[in-house]
């Protein structure tokens, strides 16, 4: 059986995550005392206290999103014996959940992950100023009929496919006024709903250029090494290992479509069967289920959790 191991992006983090991982298992608490190391910052103490607002900034939630996801893994290594080389097919993760992804492979290491998604997020919150850029889920269009939605409420300005999620839920981004436009554009097209999303930046469109200008400066000054299992980029939906087309995908990521939907389906036709959410929440536990039919979606975020999958590792 084929294994698939993914990590969640923002949007899943919640005041108190890791924190059950930390308190029961020593594995977990050093890699958010790594994390907090690497930023200089009790990074921690905000993913376990709060406020969520200072959580929620992204700077912050980048981070913070990913040390739960490698405690989760470096527990799971420890307690159940996992070994991603020998039990897996693939690694994914989404938008940022792509450097968690490479940090549980051995691509990157955690503290240089924490510093690069610290730059990463400051990046794209500078990168257009507040109130100038918007995004938008478009609920019930496929990827073809949003993407032609977003062409059409461009008029000159920046509307892009920022996330095709699956299950017909694709987020636009780009230009406030144009996102506007294809939210009301949608609603003539036949989409269930068109709703503006509450982010503090337009992730994932040509507006984020200055943000992957500064990750492939940042980029250029760690080590990557090649990751001990392919992991399936969400620029190219297929499978990566060379170092420089790992540097170069997380670049074009910034600006470019995360394709979820064809990420899944191509590790799905790859032969995979089971996919693990590793980290904070149940998104992509409930977008997986949505795109691979028949494929089973567990997440892995709690000491339970853990106990449950070591279990059905060695069963």
């Amino acid at each position: 059986m084929k294994r698939a191991f993914v990590f969640p992006g923002q949007g899943s983090q919640a005041v108190g995550m890791g924190k059950a991982l930390a308190d029961t298992f020593p594995q977990a608490k050093a890699v958010f005392d790594e994390v907090d190391e690497a930023l200089s910052q009790k990074l921690s103490a905000i993913m376990w206290e709060g406020p969520a607002e200072e959580l929620t900034l992204t700077a912050n939630t980048q981070p913070a999103l990913m040390a739960v996801s490698v405690a989760a893994i470096r527990v799971l290594e420890a307690e159940a014996g996992l070994d991603l080389k020998n039990h897996a097919a693939f690694v994914a993760g989404h938008s940022l959940g792509e450097y968690s992804a490479l940090a549980a492979a051995g691509s990157l290491s955690v503290a240089d992950t924490a510093r690069l998604l610290r730059i990463r997020g400051n990046a794209m919150q500078n990168a257009v100023p507040v109130g100038q850029g918007a995004m938008a889920a478009l609920l019930g269009l496929e990827f073809d009929a949003a993407l032609e939605v977003a062409r059409e409420a461009a008029q000159g300005e920046v509307c892009d496919a920022a996330n095709d999620n699956g299950g017909a839920q694709v987020v636009v981004s780009g230009h406030k006024a144009a996102v506007e436009r294809a939210v009301a554009i949608a609603q003539t097209k036949g989409a269930k709903r068109a709703v503006m999303l509450a982010v503090s930046a337009p992730f994932h469109c040509a507006l984020m250029q200055p943000a992957a200008d500064a990750m492939r400066e940042a980029l250029g000054r760690v080590t990557v090494n090649a990751p001990v299992v392919l992991v399936v980029a969400n620029v190219e939906a297929a499978a990566i290992t060379d170092p420089a087309a790992i540097r170069d995908a997380l670049v074009r990521q910034v600006t470019g479509t995360v394709r979820w939907r064809e990420s899944v389906a191509y590790m799905a036709a790859q032969g995979v069967e089971s996919f693990y959410e590793v980290g904070s929440g149940k998104v992509l536990t409930g977008l997986v289920k949505r795109i691979a039919a028949g494929a089973s979606a567990t997440a892995i975020g709690t000491p339970e959790d853990v106990a449950a999958f070591k279990a059905s590792l060695n069963a």
